[in-house]
């Protein structure tokens, strides 16, 4: 990994090239740019390795780095990407030479300042996860049509939560939902039936990258 020049740099915990695992985006080849640190500890996070270490690089350095790889498409992720203020200006430079970005985040910090090209996809942290009191609620008001709201469930409690939630906070008109199994807590079959038993509109969710490569790192 390149060494941080002089100027503005963020502390980062790895860059990689690699298929999207979720989204709307899945099965894209992507260039992955995850930052270091993350103000919550969710009960089922597959990336505490995230939480401290990593290298300082300026934001040059991170774009050199970005520019060696086949793609167009950028995921910012964590950690929590937006609890290091640079990221901001690190999407806004990634929209500004043309790359399709977009950003994952916790939901606990301000999105108001992310640039509008950016793809927010939005973690609503439910009561299994043990950061529910984190949602900052006034996030939701600055989605777009083309940002997504995901949501991590535990089990069948975490569900019925999460379409309470999607009532009392109407999404954006066309803003994509996401429901994701917790790995090893619930199985993706379990959770599509009590989708198509309810009815609902959202987007069943897995992760690809962990059905192709398991919990491997850098992928």
């Amino acid at each position: 990994m390149p060494s941080s020049s002089a100027g503005t740099s963020l502390r980062i915990s790895e860059v990689f090239y690699s298929l999207q695992g979720e989204t709307s985006r899945v099965g894209i080849p992507t260039t992955f740019i995850r930052l270091t640190g993350c103000p919550l500890r969710c009960g089922y996070c597959d990336t505490s390795y995230a939480f401290t270490g990593g290298s300082s690089m300026s934001l040059d350095d991170i774009m050199h780095t970005v520019h060696a790889q086949p793609t167009r498409h950028v995921c910012v992720t964590g950690g929590e990407p937006l609890a290091q203020k640079t990221c901001i200006a690190l999407l806004k430079r990634l929209c500004d030479e043309g790359y399709s970005v977009s950003l994952e985040t916790s939901g606990a910090l301000d999105v108001s300042a992310v640039d509008t090209r950016v793809m927010k996809v939005l973690d609503i942290k439910t009561p299994a996860s043990g950061e529910v009191s984190k949602n900052l609620w006034s996030n939701l008001k600055h989605l777009q049509p083309h940002d997504e709201i995901k949501f991590v469930l535990c089990d069948e409690d975490d569900y019925q939560w999460a379409k309470q939630t999607l009532l009392a906070h109407p999404p954006a008109a066309g803003c994509a939902i996401l429901f994701s199994p917790a790995q090893g807590q619930i199985e993706a079959r379990e959770l599509a039936e009590w989708i198509l038993r309810d009815g609902l509109q959202v987007r069943l969710q897995v992760q690809l990258h962990k059905l192709l490569w398991g919990n491997q790192q850098g992928k």
